[in-house]
């Protein structure tokens, strides 16, 4: 065969020892990546322990339980930019193994907070230290398989979050039934620890021969701008009205701190976030559809543990247990999407997947109190079959836009719009859920104590918890209740559609289609195989 046969850009890339235990090394990384996913899977089904009044829980509000969720979300897409780059500069394996320390003693102290405002600080310090763990992950893989093995590697990346999702509902409502409500937090001790050892021994440390610097002004624009823009969300939420002062004045300073930071970014010479690679459609759309799918499924994610616990009176860990279609059908079909992609093309499986997730979450529309279990075990087995063909293919995309020695800084990006499109998802659909619910109870909570109305009608937790405290006269009211909360279910159900609808019209204008076959000399990324690689 000529040596024009071989171009010299498939030679491989990755040393031998590391390319042969490449998957232990990848079943390390997702251990890594179990305890961050898991940790808000198993908050999914808490949060209705942890809205009742103490000793069960902490007797958090409804806007709390938000701010429980986002502070560690906001806090973790606000510095996944710097955590990226500190992890080209100094090493992945370093801040890897920072990341899981920072996270394991969050979770320590978070399981022995004795306030909502406490959990919620301990939330946060999780959330840093797991933006220190997701991008390394990614990027460790991309620096241990070659090009051609890559779109596997993340498949099964992304099977490991639907392994989470089964993993933390069903482990939470087991240690909910026979532990106390900060054990949730308490078992990502032990998993960290081990985690921690196996990467010591295991994950061979990578860097960018030439990182860029840090942009501290950037990342802290972010983090204001993010921190704003929810905040006033959620208060709007809490108001019933988004025309109060304190409402739109937060919203209006986040959205005017975003700007400014994508002009800073524009004129930094070394920007934390690359906007120049928005410029490509390819990129945008994948990033786009990563933020849109999180942005609907986050917020169905959190009604749906009232929905199951509160309306249909199942346990924890029987609602956790209700979750395994959508996590069984991401781990089944997310290691095997590349052959659809391959078949198919990105955007018809893309778009396909996004119809699939809204067509589940516009099913939420029509549930009600007496819905079949099978029915809804059917829609979340649809979600998780589109969420499989959604998440490997633009993670491929995002990643391989960018040169292997950017990878924690495209790790970044992946990671921070999926975080942000998920807060705000919780916010913004968090928000309509409880206008909704307390536009409809208010009507009914007349029998209520004058003094105690206003927390009776913020959340289906506390009108119950007033209800049960009436006794038999409390019963019209907790009817009413139930149906407030589907009422609210209902709109915020198919605004979550709505969500999912606009982005799979992203994704069909503008992500790339079907791959035109390799039969003109393509260097590397049409190699079927690295030269001089077995196995």
């Amino acid at each position: 065969m000529s040596p024009a046969s071989h171009p010299p850009a498939v030679a491989p890339r990755v040393p031998e020892a590391v390319h042969r235990r490449r998957w232990a090394i990848l079943a390390v990384l997702m251990l890594s990546l179990l305890i961050v996913v898991l940790d808000n899977s198993i908050l999914n089904v808490a949060v209705k322990t942890i809205a009742a009044p103490e000793p069960t829980g902490l007797g958090a509000t409804q806007s709390e339980l938000e701010w429980a969720i986002n502070s560690y979300t906001l806090v973790f897409a606000g510095i996944l930019f710097t955590a990226g780059l500190l992890g080209d500069r100094i090493g992945r394996k370093k801040v890897l193994l920072f990341g899981i320390l920072v996270f394991a003693a969050g979770s320590a102290l978070a399981a022995f907070s004795s306030s909502p405002g406490q959990l919620i600080a301990w939330r946060a310090l999780m959330g840093f230290g797991a933006a220190f763990v997701m991008p390394a992950t990614l990027a460790v893989l991309m620096n241990v398989f070659e090009r051609d093995e890559q779109p596997k590697a993340i498949g099964i990346w992304a099977g490991g979050v639907g392994l989470a999702i089964a993993i933390g509902p069903i482990t939470g409502g087991l240690l909910l039934e026979h532990f106390w409500w900060g054990s949730i937090f308490l078992v990502n001790v032990p998993v960290g620890l081990v985690a921690l050892v196996a990467m010591v021994v295991l994950v061979p440390d990578s860097r960018d021969p030439k990182p860029g610097r840090l942009d501290p002004a950037g990342v802290a624009l972010s983090v204001v701008g993010l921190v704003l823009l929810v905040y006033g969300i959620i208060r709007g939420g809490e108001l019933a009205d988004f025309t109060e002062s304190t409402v739109l004045a937060p919203i209006a300073g986040g959205l005017v701190v975003l700007a400014l930071f994508v002009v800073h970014e524009k004129r930094s010479s070394h920007p934390a976030l690359d906007i120049s690679s928005f410029r490509k459609p390819a990129f945008s759309a994948a990033v786009a559809a990563i933020a849109l799918v999180f942005f609907a499924l986050m917020g169905v994610t959190f009604f749906s543990a009232f929905y199951l616990q509160s309306v249909r009176g199942y346990t924890a860990l029987q609602s956790g247990l209700l979750m395994l279609p959508l996590a069984a059908a991401q781990m089944v079909f997310s290691p095997r999407a590349r052959h659809v992609v391959t078949r198919f093309g990105a955007k018809a499986v893309c778009t396909a997947g996004l119809l699939l997730v809204a067509g589940g979450l516009a099913a939420f529309g029509t549930f009600d109190a007496g819905t079949p279990v099978w029915v809804l075990c059917l829609v979340f087995f649809v979600q998780g079959t589109g969420m499989a063909h959604i998440m490997p293919p633009v993670t491929v995309a995002v990643m391989q836009a960018l040169p292997r020695e950017k990878a924690g800084s495209g790790s970044a990006i992946n990671n921070t719009f999926r975080q942000v499109g998920g807060a705000l998802g919780v916010a913004v659909l968090g928000s309509v859920l409880s206008a909704a619910y307390r536009g409809d109870i208010e009507g009914h909570l007349g029998a209520v104590p004058a003094g105690a109305r206003d927390v009776a009608g913020e959340s289906i937790e506390a009108t119950l918890g007033v209800a049960a405290k009436l006794g038999p006269a409390g019963k019209p009211l907790a009817a009413a209740a139930n149906d407030a909360f589907l009422g609210a279910m209902h709109l915020t159900a198919v605004t979550s559609a709505g969500v999912a609808l606009i982005g799979a019209v992203v994704v069909a204008l503008f992500l790339p289609g079907r791959a035109p076959a390799p039969d003109a000399p393509a260097g590397r990324e049409a190699s079927p195989e690295p030269a001089g690689r077995a196995g």
